[in-house]
């Protein structure tokens, strides 16, 4: 029998395994990889499945903006899997961005979705929802782009994976996008059109995010403070989860932009089995920031008076906390190094915080004793 190393496993393997259950698996967005240990410690004791994973702008061929490239995050992550001996996640592209979708861009995108998979990611998520055709006449005609785009990218993720299995993700709506009147919602009919289309040419997704009124990072009010995100909505992300299963299509939803809704909100009124991945970013990122506040101040001023001095002209008009709360993901890389070079003490005060906040995190999700539902489907 071959011994567990604690690599990844595909997403689709948790995702079909959690099919009808009411719980969502988290998906932890590790821009700075010291928290990883914390979060799989957590995942371990509860029994609960997660993924792991960075965004296109975050983590590509010249390290995004967290210092990361697919093969040094793909190495960050089994280390901390390994450390903890934790078996049951996957490791995530997200947003997979495609903004034009002309051929170099789209080449490009091969390129990086190439590494990926050298580097060992199990699971996928095609972000192309920047294209949609205002001028359709209908949904078809005004999702065409994007299906055409992400037909394009899925169809080449399944040939480089050589049979391997693998998760996907899919995007019908742009998160956080505006009009006039607010934030734009994924309408039921737009997500089942989306769905069909892509199945009708050879993909199968088991995940399909919306815009459902989050956005990504933090909200704040009009004194540039951070508050508490209650955008999220709820019928209407149950509408498009309903939507599609009376079209028979088997996919669930993935929120994302979680950082900033209360847990308990999340808990008792999220419907759970309808979400099926929840997407926690800037959380993770924040957990470091304080923690350096408190243990490396020094690091922590220099940090924000760069982030002050790059991005306050940048922003006019916004209070400085505003501006550092949006702007310090930038600092990641830049100071790199520093991070990643701090004492013990510092590290295990990132581990131990992120542990205790991802137990509430698998809580709020029903994630508990997902992992074992994932074990036993494996065996099957």
């Amino acid at each position: 029998m071959q011994k567990n190393t604690f690599g990844p496993i595909p997403g689709s393997t948790i995702l079909g395994a959690i099919s009808g259950k009411k719980t969502i698996i988290m998906a932890a967005n590790i821009r700075i990889a010291t928290v990883a240990e914390g979060i799989f410690k957590a995942a371990k004791d509860t029994d609960s499945a997660v993924f792991m994973e960075l965004a296109r702008s975050e983590c590509d061929l010249n390290g995004g903006y967290t210092g990361f490239t697919p093969k040094t995050f793909s190495e960050k992550m089994n280390e901390a899997a390994k450390a903890t001996e934790f078996d049951i996640w996957a490791l995530h592209a997200d947003h997979i961005s495609i903004k034009t979708g002309n051929p170099s861009e789209i080449e490009g995108t091969k390129q990086l979705i190439d590494a990926q998979i050298a580097a060992g990611y199990t699971s996928f998520a095609i972000d192309a929802s920047h294209l949609f055709n205002f001028e359709g006449k209908n949904v078809r005609e005004e999702l065409e782009t994007n299906i055409i785009a992400t037909t394009d990218l899925a169809l080449y993720i399944k040939n480089r994976m050589k049979g391997k299995e693998f998760g996907l993700e899919v995007e019908v709506g742009e998160i956080g996008r505006k009009d006039g009147q607010g934030l734009i919602l994924t309408k039921p009919e737009e997500a089942v059109e989306f769905i069909k289309a892509l199945q009708e040419n050879g993909v199968f997704p088991q995940v399909l995010a919306i815009a459902n009124g989050s956005t990504h990072g933090h909200v704040y009010d009009e004194s540039g403070n951070v508050v508490e995100q209650l955008s999220i909505d709820i019928p209407q992300t149950k509408a498009v989860a309903k939507a599609l299963r009376d079209n028979h299509l088997d996919v669930g939803i993935a929120q994302h932009g979680i950082t900033g809704t209360p847990r308990d909100l999340i808990n008792q009124h999220f419907p759970k089995g309808d979400i099926i991945k929840g997407n926690v970013g800037t959380f993770w990122q924040d957990v470091v920031f304080n923690i350096l506040k408190v243990y490396e101040p020094a690091l922590y001023k220099e940090i924000h008076e760069w982030t002050l001095g790059k991005y306050r002209p940048l922003n006019p008009g916004k209070k400085d906390k505003q501006v550092f709360d949006g702007n310090c993901k930038m600092a990641i890389k830049e100071f790199f190094k520093q991070i990643y070079s701090v004492d013990e003490e510092t590290n295990k005060a990132i581990r131990s915080m992120a542990y205790a906040e991802s137990l509430v995190f698998f809580k709020a999700f029903s994630a508990y004793g997902s992992a074992s539902l994932v074990r036993k489907a494996k065996k099957k």
